[in-house]
């Protein structure tokens, strides 16, 4: 049986085996207890190693590796520093699973996870299937608490052998699209989005402290209200994002958004929107620049984006909007006798 604790060097044969790491590379536990593994050290700990992986990229939040199937497999670890996700993308595995003590014997088949908690030292011992894995710091977890309003309630992640899970299932091939994609500065944010939305749901799903329901909280004020429609005026020429809103009135982004709906009945993404389509009404209204300058004017990343988001929110298209607008312009304008062509009709 492999028991695994450290990073690794070199076999005679070239494999990878464990070695013996500093004591200064996690934090002390208490006397007697073994120490943990970090994510680092976890990917030289164990005898195979990912077909592709998140690290190197300069990713935040979860970790990911996704592993070819292996058999035989006769492996022990000692508990690791963070929540670790496994999720089955396709084929099937027999595998008996041990983790503080309780064992389990079952069939990882496609679209299969299990969850094993911090902390919890343990053995496997059968087949691999096909695996992503998927590596989630504590800090995450009590990180979605804090910013749902909900860091009084105790988070104890439970230990799961076996779930079908929508959630984590489209999560993970979320991450795993992202692998394969060419690389892309968008991506940080992406994959910063999804972690949070995983450690929120397990917050959610698998915290063994059932969070008790909060009072709603209050609507925002007149004056937030006010704030926040001055800063988006003051701003519709460039990206509007949650946490800028969200720092007006000085709550966290997910705390903002609930607020947000629940006092001006649509989401803040829509009502940016909103606000970016009535100043382009007025734009074409009231000055001649040309439409692609009132994209850009009012946040648009180009005239097509535009003209699409136009159309949804007004019902035609911006160039029919302007026809329409100098119609009446042509319509209001005195002639030479003084009198408005309207007048005459």
């Amino acid at each position: 049986m492999t028991t695994a604790f450290e990073s690794p060097g070199r076999r005679g044969d070239g494999q990878l085996a464990p070695r013996q790491a500093k004591p200064s590379e996690t934090a002390p536990l208490p006397l007697g207890r073994p120490r943990l593994i970090s994510i680092d050290e976890i990917l030289h700990a164990r005898p195979q190693q990912p077909l592709a992986t998140t690290r190197g990229r300069g990713w935040k939040g979860v970790t990911v590796d996704v592993h070819r199937p292996y058999f035989g497999c006769s492996e022990k670890y000692a508990g690791l520093d963070h929540h670790l996700i496994g999720y089955c993308p396709s084929g099937s595995a027999r595998l008996v699973q041990t983790r503080d003590g309780t064992v389990h014997s079952g069939t990882i088949s496609a679209g299969t996870s299990y969850i094993m908690p911090a902390g919890c030292d343990s053995t496997w011992e059968g087949d691999s299937g096909h695996s992503v894995r998927m590596r989630v710091p504590p800090s995450l977890v009590v990180l979605a608490a804090e910013q749902l309003g909900r860091e009084s309630v105790p988070v104890d992640i439970r230990n799961v052998f076996l779930a079908r899970d929508p959630v984590i299932e489209r999560l993970a091939q979320c991450l795993v699209a992202e692998i394969n994609m060419a690389a892309h500065p968008a991506q940080v944010l992406v994959v910063d989005s999804i972690s949070a939305a995983l450690a929120a749901h397990m917050l959610r799903s698998y915290n063994a402290f059932e969070a008790t329901e909060t009072a709603h909280d209050s609507p925002l004020g007149k004056l937030e209200v006010a704030r926040l429609t001055e800063f988006i005026e003051d701003n519709l020429d460039r990206p509007i994002c949650l946490e800028d809103l969200a720092a007006v009135v000085n709550v966290s982004r997910f705390h903002f958004s609930r607020l947000f709906k629940r006092t001006i009945g649509v989401t803040a993404i829509s009502f940016v929107e909103q606000c970016r389509i009535r100043r382009a009404k007025s734009l074409i209204a009231d000055t001649a620049l040309p439409l692609a300058e009132i994209a850009l004017a009012t946040g648009f990343a180009d005239q097509s984006h535009f003209t699409k988001r136009f159309q949804r929110h007004v019902g035609c298209t911006p160039a029919v909007f302007a026809r329409e607008q100098a119609r009446r312009r042509t319509a209001q304008r005195p002639n030479r006798s003084g009198v408005s062509n309207k007048s005459q009709t």
